[in-house]
């Protein structure tokens, strides 16, 4: 699969020209024909102790998307998920530090403690003052002799960057960053693998498993799971990462990563669902959700907590200059508001008719007998479900038949709207559930069903927006009525609905409806679905 990238070889480079043009003029980085990819705070004067961190790229905003007032003064990206080179995060320490020091903050990878640690070292030996924090807040290995760092280390550049506006020195940031970088547990969870750039995907899992405690390189879990809910999912997380908790009676700050790939409908549902465990209720600030440490465009999520204290909670509240850092709220109990009474909310005394009762029977058992093929049509045009949708309004229908005021013309169309609004999906069930109610109006007012009719369709086309060569239901239901307005029988109705709905095969653009964003060659020769549809109501009402 083709990525949108230039080439492999300047893809970190290019990604770090569109974070800076991004930046409002916030950031800075080395030419880009240099060798180290260095991303720092446009606005620092080195009198305040400097915090670095840094890694491999693909995980983005991280590391470049912190870097601003009260987070961090410089990021170092080495290549994709490769740490970056000695010489590049020791021209970083040199470009940002100066009399008060300097922090690394790095996460428990080989590569990196390698890298950062003999940086440190050579820049010790210039005569700067460099401290490390190595962070490893990964619990999914219980015991491991070398837990991983993941979405936790955010926690502790927060703390840093706020520290050091605060002007703390060196000595006190290390130990208060160690501290609680000690007590951080993260754990995360993916249905699939991540892609690298300019690479096909590869996978090890099912449709139906997922993967617990992978790491943000793809690397495997320690389990793979069966899903079956968002809640029994998370359920099973809350429990793993209770087990890992040295502080059970804390308080704590939640952050929810979105490791690339999840919908925002789904971190959402997995956010509720964690702050209903009992973990959950003790999370007094939540951080996110947000894609803050990805891994490319793998769809999982990680979960990281940490116990709160005083400077923590400060910490946490601080604004900062850095763009990726997400929203932090402070967890209220739910609220809910009154649902209120529909107004136009109306019971429909049942009445009898026999002969509107055929006609409607007739209609709905045609919707349900063609339901395949006008999806099948649909879906050389659409998406495949207009068949369902009229089926499904047929169904509702049928149910409520015997509650219907069949000898109430006015009232029968208020109730068909009624069911058209709630038993008909789409745009479709809204636009019928228009021309009925507009058709009652008309109705009350002693006109006759033809025109109250013809009244509606003036309606649907008013909100909907479509007319006679469109290319939509129209094209076959306004000649219909029409012909049934001017006295024309239903017979004649029904073909000039057929001449309609044939037209709709030889327009090349449509003016509305999915099929508007489709070109001539998709829309050439085949019938409006909609308009077909219509067109076989008529005619199975003519034949009857």
């Amino acid at each position: 699969m083709h990525s949108f990238i230039n080439d492999r070889e300047s893809i970190v480079s290019d990604t770090i020209d569109g974070i800076v043009a991004a930046s409002s003029g916030r950031l800075s980085r080395y030419p880009a024909d240099h060798t180290a990819r260095v991303v720092v705070r446009s606005d620092w004067d080195k009198s305040k102790v400097a915090i670095i961190s840094g890694g491999g790229s693909g995980h983005e905003p991280a590391h470049a998307g912190f870097v601003g007032a009260g987070m961090l003064t410089a990021a170092v990206c080495g290549d994709v998920f490769a740490s970056p080179s000695v010489d590049a995060v020791l021209s970083a320490i040199v470009t940002v530090t100066g009399n008060a020091g300097c922090l690394l903050i790095i996460k428990n990878y080989t590569g990196d403690r390698l890298n950062f640690g003999l940086a440190a070292e050579k820049a010790k030996a210039l005569g700067f003052k460099v401290e490390m924090v190595i962070v490893s807040d990964d619990v999914s290995i219980p015991e491991a002799a070398r837990p991983r760092g993941v979405a936790g280390v955010l926690f502790v550049h927060k703390l840093a960057g706020y520290l050091s506006e605060l002007n703390r020195p060196l000595s006190v940031i290390q130990s208060e960053a160690s501290r609680v970088s000690d007590s951080i547990v993260s754990l995360g969870v993916s249905r699939d693998t991540c892609t690298m750039p300019g690479n096909t995907k590869s996978t090890r899992l099912s449709d139906l498993e997922v993967e617990i405690g992978l790491g943000i390189h793809g690397e495997p879990g320690v389990e793979v799971a069966t899903f079956d809910t968002a809640k029994i999912l998370v359920a099973d997380i809350e429990q793993r990462l209770t087990l890992a908790l040295s502080q059970c009676d804390s308080r704590y700050a939640v952050l929810l990563n979105n490791l690339g790939g999840l919908s925002r409908l789904e971190i959402f549902i997995l956010l509720s669902e964690f702050m209903q465990t009992p973990l959950g209720t003790k999370a007094d600030i939540i951080c996110g959700p947000a894609a803050l440490i990805t891994a490319l465009d793998m769809p999982g999520f990680s979960i990281s907590l940490v116990p709160l204290d005083e400077t923590m909670i400060d910490a946490l509240r601080y604004q900062v200059g850095a763009k990726a850092w997400p929203d932090v709220t402070d967890r209220v109990s739910r609220s809910t508001v009154a649902v209120p009474e529909l107004l136009n909310k109306e019971v429909f005394t049942p009445s009898k008719n026999d002969a509107v009762r055929i006609v409607i029977e007739a209609m709905a058992r045609q919707c349900i007998a063609m339901e395949e093929e006008i999806n099948a049509l649909d879906a050389l045009v659409g998406d495949g479900d207009t068949g369902s949708t009229f089926a499904g309004a047929a169904r509702t229908v049928l149910a409520e038949l015997d509650g219907l005021p069949l000898n109430d013309s006015a009232a029968l169309f208020r109730a068909l709207s009624e069911i058209k609004t709630r038993g008909m999906g789409g745009s479709s069930g809204v636009l019928f559930a228009i021309l009925f109610e507009a058709a009652a109006k008309d109705l009350l007012q002693k006109s006759s069903w033809q025109h109250a009719l013809r009244g509606g369709l003036s309606a649907m086309k008013r909100y909907g927006g479509a007319a006679v060569g469109d290319r939509t239901m129209i094209d076959a239901l306004e000649p219909a009525l029409d012909v049934l307005v001017s006295g024309g029988s239903i017979s004649e109705a029904a073909r000039a609905a057929r001449a309609g709905a044939k037209t709709t095969a030889s327009m090349d653009k449509a003016g509305a409806g999915r099929s508007a964003y489709l070109d001539s060659r998709s829309l050439h020769g085949v019938i409006d679905p909609g308009a077909e549809a219509v067109t076989r109501l008529i005619e199975v009402v003519a034949e009857g």
